[in-house]
């Protein structure tokens, strides 16, 4: 058993409303204070540095990045969606300086994890478990995980939210969006409150692990037949709104599959992919976080595990409708069609440059290719990825970071550039267009 007081390292999770206001302060005064130490220097070499390269500076970054990982919560996870591989919204410097935030918060020390145990489960909860780690499997922005076995025999995953980040989301979204903004790297003209009005809801509905564990229960429901997929199955008697109580599902990083021969790195991928296109057309439910830690592989069985559903969002079939003709449109070569689909999704050209447009049609011309072919599409050789970056600076050139779309659209793009990128690791061959076919009769006959 491993429940009683150890001096295990762990950083206290700031839990009340002032205490993460004044550790917001205090990053925004240092933020200036190294500002000033930096303007200084470079005004005594000649230099005359915008505010955005004093905010910018490695320092500062760090100081950001460090910052938002202790707060955990909203103030990293604002910082994750922000940096998101298929936002097109910020420039590259400031998604680099929060792309930090996709790695390992802190963990709480295990006096405020017992602290939270007691609150949500009574004190003397532990007589209910034969073993009980402290130690986390992995700590993230919202929550830690636990492993714990139960008398009872349950080896399980346990979930445990950091105190008081469901009381401080909307807080802590507006105050890192204010620092963004003083970094003068987003425009004025930008409209972002749409975007941070959906962060701020997914973020309550992620910070309620009961909402999680029903969207994994209808995931099991979807995929518990499927052989090739694995995925946990959650305890209603030990699940909170604030823990939840899963089985422990073993497995390699997804990421070891690179290291396998040729077949099953395309397999692996197939399936993944396969899984995508089922959640848009088929489900209308999808897990939108594409962080690789949430698939594992099980060597034995070849199955792939599937975590973490506290991202899950349900789209509209008016929605995932657009992106069918998109897909119809591009492959057809029907522009009209593939413009009026982008417009629904919120990606309009209307009143915009004609030079600018075409930039728009490039991209969506180019995240299409792995579909163009009816055949298997090399993601390792592919270099999608550095052409939509160039595009999308050239895009913004001007300042003109264009129309915002739909936020439901971002957290899909988000998904499918995390499906693309691991494609591109594991070197895999995926046919995507024979997945897509039943769903796009019209160019597929």
């Amino acid at each position: 058993m491993a429940a009683e007081d150890d001096d295990r390292p762990g950083l206290k999770v700031p839990s009340g409303r002032l205490s993460r206001m004044v550790s917001m302060g205090g990053l925004a005064g240092g933020i200036a204070g190294n500002m000033l130490v930096e303007g200084g220097k470079r005004l005594a070499k000649g230099e005359r540095p915008s505010l955005n390269e004093l905010l910018l500076t490695p320092g500062n970054a760090n100081r950001v990045a460090d910052q938002l990982s202790r707060l955990r919560g909203a103030a990293m996870k604002v910082g994750q969606l922000i940096s998101m591989d298929a936002g097109e919204i910020v420039p590259p410097e400031l998604a680099e300086l929060l792309a930090r935030l996709r790695s390992s918060a802190h963990a709480m020390p295990a006096k405020q994890l017992r602290s939270v145990l007691n609150d949500q489960w009574g004190r003397g909860w532990i007589s209910n478990f034969e073993r009980f780690d402290v130690t986390p499997l992995a700590a993230a922005s919202i929550g830690q995980v636990h492993r714990g076995l139960t008398k009872d025999g349950r080896d399980l995953a346990i979930k445990v939210q950091y105190p008081g980040v469901r009381e401080s989301i909307d807080s802590d979204v507006d105050n890192v969006m204010s620092l963004i903004k003083l970094s003068g790297v987003l425009p004025k003209s930008l409209d972002l409150k749409p975007l941070l009005d959906e962060a701020k809801a997914q973020l309550h509905e992620e910070a309620d692990y009961r909402r999680e564990a029903e969207y994994l229960s209808r995931f099991v429901a979807l995929l518990g037949e499927d052989d090739r997929f694995c995925l946990p199955k959650a305890y209603d008697d030990l699940t909170t709104t604030d823990v939840l109580a899963m089985d422990y599902l073993p497995g390699n990083p997804i990421e070891s599959v690179e290291h396998l021969d040729q077949v099953e790195r395309d397999r692996v991928a197939t399936l993944l992919f396969d899984l995508f296109i089922h959640e848009i057309y088929s489900y209308r439910l999808m897990q939108t976080d594409p962080n690789f830690a949430n698939f594992l592989y099980h060597p034995k069985t070849k199955k792939v595990v599937l975590l973490d559903f506290g991202a899950t969002r349900e789209f509209e079939e008016d929605f995932t409708e657009c992106y069918r003709r998109l897909a119809v449109g591009g492959l057809s070569g029907d522009q009209e069609m593939v413009r009026a689909a982008a417009a629904g999704i919120g990606f309009s050209t209307d009143g915009m440059a004609t030079e600018k447009a075409q930039l728009l049609m490039d991209m969506l011309s180019i995240s299409l290719e792995p579909v163009r072919e009816n055949a298997p599409f090399d993601f390792g050789k592919s270099d999608i990825a550095q052409r939509l970056r160039d595009k999308g600076l050239a895009f913004r050139q001007d300042g003109d970071f264009g129309p915002v779309p739909k936020p439901q659209a971002l957290f899909l793009h988000r998904k499918v550039a995390g499906i693309y990128l691991l494609a591109h690791r594991l070197k895999a061959r995926v046919n995507v267009r024979a997945l897509l076919n039943p769903f796009i009769p019209e160019v597929s006959e």
